[in-house]
């Protein structure tokens, strides 16, 4: 695609980066690092937030959070390690008994992993996605809000915004949830999300994959602190997620912020 040609300091909060089979197989190209790097720059994207796509629950994270620290570098890319858990975050008598005793297994994550990954400078933030990996036991959690950063989570009809209340919002880190808690046309969650805002001074939403119009344009208007881009790519490709922003009937104040002063402030690493 074209470069695009706008006047603004962009960084995406939300991208993924792998480089290997599956990646092609799932994406039907190859997203590694320079394919990446040259799709933002084309942009005009000058830092992305990236972390690994989904992995059997099984295989775990680590390798492929490694992985990702290690492309990052000399790259424009900020790495957000994927972490998952050992509960069952469906809510219900079942998961109530599975919870109870959580068996915690050697791929897990736990609260020394996080700590390890906080504290090497290697990455910036965390990635939970529970409907898929499982949500982390509450000693993690506790150590989450020890470290202090920022963590994306994604709300799936197995796990939605109010359950993300439940478990993770207000437990002392900064939240931001991938996609106003919801996906394309999914009004209910992605509306959810939003009162939600109201309730929780660091609770914050990416725009990725959020069609409607009338919701972005909501929140950059109502909560012009709260709301940072995100692409999704290379599910979505950057041109087309960053259109989505620069169509839309707000201030060029809004932009700037939705672009760069929202997520500087909650990222320091994506400051120039």
């Amino acid at each position: 695609m074209l470069e695009l040609e706008h006047g603004f300091r962009v960084v995406d909060a939300h991208a993924h980066l792998d480089h290997d089979e599956r990646a092609v197989t799932t994406y039907g190209r190859d997203t590694g690092p320079d394919e990446l790097e040259r799709e933002c720059h084309q942009a005009g994207i000058v830092r992305a937030a990236v972390s690994p796509s989904p992995r059997p629950r099984e295989e775990g994270y680590l390798r492929a959070n490694n992985a990702i620290a290690r492309l990052s570098v000399d790259r424009p890319f900020l790495a957000f390690a994927r972490l998952n858990g050992a509960l069952d975050p469906t809510g219900g008598p079942m998961a109530a008994v599975r919870n109870w005793r959580p068996n915690r297994e050697n791929y897990h994550i736990r609260p020394g992993d996080v700590e390890q990954y906080a504290y090497d400078d290697r990455f910036h933030g965390f990635v939970l996605d529970p409907a898929v990996d499982g949500l982390p036991d509450e000693e993690v959690v506790a150590e989450l809000a020890a470290v202090d950063l920022p963590v994306v989570v994604y709300c799936r009809p197995g796990f939605p915004p109010r359950a993300a209340e439940g478990e993770l919002i207000g437990e002392g880190f900064p939240v931001i949830l991938a996609g106003f808690g919801g996906y394309p046309h999914d009004h209910d969650r992605m509306t959810q999300s939003l009162d939600l805002l109201d309730a929780y001074d660091r609770l914050y939403l990416d725009t990725w994959a959020v069609r409607s119009r009338e919701l972005l344009e909501r929140g950059l208007l109502e909560y012009p602190d709260r709301i940072l881009f995100g692409s999704g790519t290379p599910e979505i490709h950057p041109n087309v997620a960053l259109m989505e922003i620069l169509t839309l009937d707000v201030s060029e104040d809004a932009m700037q912020r939705v672009f760069n002063k929202n997520p500087v402030r909650l990222i320091p690493g994506f400051a120039p």
